[in-house]
């Protein structure tokens, strides 16, 4: 196993400021580490992330600007890395589809800047890269029914255990080809140069410091609108179903990951809820008006290209090499995220009442 000393480590976490990038940050720095944070800041909301780790570690966090299409530049921040973690990546299908090359560029492209930057030191640093369920595709060769409250699959061993990850891989809309391409190459730069690389295929996370919007983390985008009396628009008939995972447990599994690269060098592993945090949409918002004592007002649309009716993701290989596991239920998570939101992001983003303090993240992960 790869030794790595915390008192002198220094870990990179590339789209730091981020929301899983920044929980992680966190977890490290509370651990003695160092981190840099590598993050042009330019979603919105993460400013006040990277204000919240420095304010709390000060000395302990360095940040850079950096953008991962700047090879140069990204070389230079990752020099005195001992682990890299790369979240950076334009995140919506949407987006992908007005500006394919500029979702290139970031996803693909930018993957490649970071895992040359890496080969380039004179030691063999870990490189931990997230992906995304999209790498599997819409799923339409799977056969899908409703129950009436929610898709499933006809297949009783996908409804079981979800989808693994020796499923065929299909890359669908511009988003799931960049990062389709990013997932092969960090796998494949551990077999071609032996670089300790690992690949977390996520599905959807959710949790404290997640500004979420109608494109990109729907869970926290969801409990904003609800919160501030504002509709939310259903693409599709909102029993489409999505294994959700609070973002302690996908600490976890990064921080676990590291812990054994050397053992898991060169694989994929899927990230998400499994089958006991698969949700319907409606789900979802029917939880979220039992919490606000009101049902949040709908509107639908037409579904949306390369959304999957459903995706549950089997999470055993994880758990079979990692000892990783889901222990934050979908509607305590849920409970935690709205008090975040009501009492962190209220005054200064959202404008939302400010209510109890938030459940500490730590005492979840522990």
């Amino acid at each position: 196993m790869m030794a790595l000393d915390r008192e002198a480590g220094r870990v990179a976490i590339i789209g730091g400021a981020g929301f899983i990038g920044c929980n992680l940050a966190e977890s490290f720095l509370c651990d003695g580490w160092r981190v840099t944070v590598i993050d042009t800041l330019a979603r919105p909301g993460v400013e006040a992330n990277l204000a919240w780790l420095i304010d709390r570690h000060g000395p302990m966090v360095e940040h850079r600007a950096v953008d991962v299409r700047d090879a140069r530049g990204l070389a230079a921040a990752l020099r005195d890395a001992d682990a890299v973690f790369h979240f950076a990546a334009q995140v919506a299908v949407t987006t992908s589809l007005v500006d394919p090359v500029a979702d290139f560029e970031v996803n693909a492209a930018g993957t490649l800047n970071v895992l040359e930057a890496v080969r380039a030191l004179d030691r063999r640093v870990p490189v931990v890269f997230s992906s995304t369920n999209k790498v599997y595709g819409g799923l339409e060769d799977v056969l899908f029914a409703s129950d009436g409250e929610r898709w499933l699959p006809e297949n009783e061993d996908l409804r079981t255990h979800g989808i693994p990850e020796t499923r065929n891989l299909d890359f669908c809309t511009p988003y799931g080809c960049s990062k389709g391409v990013a997932d092969q190459y960090v796998l494949d730069y551990a077999k071609s140069y032996d670089l300790p690389t690992a690949v977390l295929r996520m599905s959807c996370i959710y949790g404290p410091r997640q500004f979420g919007t109608e494109d990109q983390g729907w869970l926290a985008h969801f409990l904003i609108r609800a919160l501030r009396g504002e509709a939310i628009t259903i693409y599709g008939d909102g029993h489409q179903v999505r294994d959700v995972l609070h973002v302690a447990d996908a600490v976890k599994a990064y921080r676990l990951v590291l812990d054994r690269i050397d053992a898991v060098a060169g694989q994929a592993f899927n990230l998400g809820g499994g089958p006991r945090n698969a949700v319907s949409l409606r789900q979802v918002l029917d939880d979220i008006g039992r919490r606000l004592d009101r049902e949040p007002e709908l509107h639908f649309d037409d579904w949306r290209k390369g959304d999957q009716v459903w995706f549950v993701a089997d999470t055993r290989r994880l758990t079979q090499a990692a000892g990783w596991h889901a222990s934050v239920h979908w509607r305590e998570g849920l409970m935690d995220l709205a008090r975040w939101l009501e009492s962190w992001t209220a005054a200064d983003a959202l404008g939302l009442p400010v209510g109890d303090r938030p459940l500490d993240t730590r005492r979840v992960m522990a």
